[in-house]
């Protein structure tokens, strides 16, 4: 059963924004049952759990390392972040319930204090399960910036009615139902009003903006090629980053292939050519470094997983879809943001394509953060190979609530450099 919106907008007290006595600002927010979680808007975060003497102890970013930062919490009005104070930023929050495209919907406008107009961003989500009222920091962290945010968990999550789907049109009518709601609740303090979108989102806020036209969009490690492509791209980098040749890719190709045709059937046929190229190439050497999006997830589990488990998994998503004639009519300005080390989304081709639609005098900027990852995160690598987050790239949260603002963009922001036309 789904929560209630009260039940879903009543966080633990120590979960919000804290203005500290040095000027910086510092995020608290969930972390599961007993943990929270910091962040800076330099990027740097860590796990909290109680360290036994009344105050928090941190790791580092998501590595379960002690990084030496330490939290306590006087009330729910007074904080120490490594000895130095501050007191909780007076956010105003206000819970609702709206109409999407025939479900009612949870979402929750959250306002930096004082009555002037100031900007609102809409927050897309990917395509998790996770409920965004309880899990998104940008909520907060946009707001503590001066910008108004607007966040709302996805149909068929958290205390949202409706079933979950990946249907980009049903997901883009939502999103146009959220922009309304905030546009209403934030009264006259709206000012400048678009979203902000991560991963799958980038192919629904687009699609959203082009039926009911916004004041910018922002892209996080999202892509203008199909899922599918995605998928065929991600492999291609993989085969790249284990050091193997064009005889790889294109058994790597075939493998890509088996996986596209078991999707198109929605999982009613295609085993048999699946199982044929897994038994033609499962000895390769370059073999166990295909992983792509898809295709990591059908290799690793047999038939009967796969027809009990996918249809869900991926339920509504458009493998086919073409973002391309979308964006190649969209007025609406946009920034897109990239991970230079994104093995999920790859960018290149996205990059290359943007590239285009900004020499056609699209009004598109783009950023790559070199060292980061899907999800815009900075990594360190285990023995095993497992990416072990750090952080988020410094100057992501700058540019991003620049370009919303609508002020003229820094030459760069940490490791990026913004690409306009």
């Amino acid at each position: 059963m789904c929560a209630t919106a009260a039940q879903a907008s009543q966080p633990r007290c120590e979960v919000g924004s804290w203005r500290l006595e040095d000027g910086r600002v510092l995020d608290i927010g969930p972390a599961g049952e007993d943990a929270l979680r910091w962040r800076l808007p330099d990027g740097r975060s860590g796990a909290l759990a109680p360290d036994g003497r009344g105050g928090w102890s941190s790791t580092l970013g998501w590595t379960g390392r002690p990084d030496g930062h330490r939290v306590a919490f006087d009330g729910c009005e007074r904080i120490r972040f490594d000895g130095v104070a501050g007191g909780r930023i007076a956010l105003v929050q206000t819970d609702t319930r709206f109409r999407g495209s025939g479900v009612e919907l949870a979402g929750r406008l959250t306002m930096p204090p004082g009555q002037d107009p100031v900007p609102v961003v809409v927050l897309v989500h990917g395509a998790e399960h996770d409920a965004a009222l309880g899990r998104y920091s940008l909520q907060r962290e946009f707001a503590a910036a001066g910008i108004g945010v607007f966040a709302y968990d996805k149909r068929g999550t958290g205390a949202s009615g409706g079933r979950y789907t990946q249907d980009y049109l049903t997901l883009a009518i939502d999103a146009i139902h959220a922009v309304r709601e905030a546009r209403r609740l934030a009264g006259a303090r709206a000012g400048r009003i678009g979203y902000q979108a991560g991963s799958q989102g980038g192919w629904v806020a687009p699609l959203a903006a082009r039926i009911a036209p916004v004041d910018f969009v922002v892209v996080s490690f999202g892509l203008a090629v199909s899922p599918l492509e995605e998928d065929r791209e991600a492999i291609a980098a993989d085969i790249a980053r284990a050091g193997f040749g064009a005889d790889a890719l294109a058994g790597a190709m075939e493998i890509a292939d088996a996986t596209a045709a078991l999707i198109d059937s929605g999982f009613s046929e295609g085993y048999a050519q699946l199982e044929a190229a897994k038994a033609r190439h499962g000895d390769a050497p370059w073999y166990p470094a295909v992983r792509g999006n898809f295709t990591g997830y059908l290799l690793a589990r047999d038939e009967a997983t796969i027809r009990r488990e996918a249809p869900g998994l991926v339920r509504g998503v458009p493998a086919h879809y073409d973002p391309m004639p979308v964006l190649e009519t969209l007025d609406v300005p946009q920034l897109w943001l990239f991970g230079g080390e994104d093995r999920d989304a790859p960018p290149g081709e996205t990059l290359r394509r943007l590239a285009a639609l900004q020499r056609a005098g699209r009004p598109i900027v783009t950023a790559v953060f070199p060292r980061a990852e899907h999800g815009m995160y900075e990594f360190e690598t285990a023995p095993d190979g497992e990416r072990l987050s750090t952080r988020q790239p410094d100057g992501y949260l700058r540019l991003m609530a620049d370009f919303i603002r609508g002020v003229r963009l820094q030459p760069r922001y940490g490791d990026a450099t913004p690409s306009t036309p």
